[in-house]
C-alpha cells in the first residue's frame, strides 16, 4: 500500500520527532531505575550487573536513534563498532598497565628493585 493510500485509510507512521521524544522518555525512565537501583539493598554484584545492562541498553538506543545508525548503511555501523572495540581494548590495556597492582614496587627477597 502506498503512503497516500495508508494516509487515506487513517493509518499513519509516527514522525521521527515522536520517536525521539518517546526514546528520550524511555532513557529518562531507565536513568531513574539506575538511580533507584543504587540505593536498593541488593548484593553489589547484582547492582553492578544491572547498571551495566541498563547502561548498555541506553547506549544502544542513543547510537542507533540519536546518532542515526539505524538509518545509515551497515558499513557505517561496522566502522562504529570497530572503533568501539578498539577504544574498549585500549582502555582495558591502560587499566592493566596503570592499575593498583602495577603501581606497587617490585621486590625480590625483601629488597626493592629499581
Amino acid at each position: 500500500m502506498s503512503a497516500s493510500a495508508t494516509a487515506a485509510h487513517g493509518h499513519h507512521e509516527p514522525s521521527k520527532f515522536h520517536i525521539y521524544v518517546q526514546i528520550a522518555m524511555l532513557l529518562g525512565v531507565i536513568t531513574g531505575i539506575e538511580i533507584v537501583l543504587i540505593y536498593l539493598p541488593f548484593p553489589k554484584w547484582l547492582v553492578v550487573t544491572g547498571l551495566v545492562v541498563l547502561s548498555a541498553v541506553k547506549f544502544l538506543y542513543v547510537i542507533f536513534y540519536f546518532m542515526h545508525l539505524k538509518w545509515d548503511k551497515v558499513f557505517c555501523t561496522i566502522l562504529f563498532f570497530i572503533g568501539l572495540v578498539l577504544a574498549g581494548g585500549t582502555m582495558w590495556a591502560l587499566l592493566q598497565l596503570f592499575g593498583a597492582e602495577a603501581g606497587k614496587p617490585l621486590t625480590a627477597m625483601g629488597l626493592l628493585l629499581f
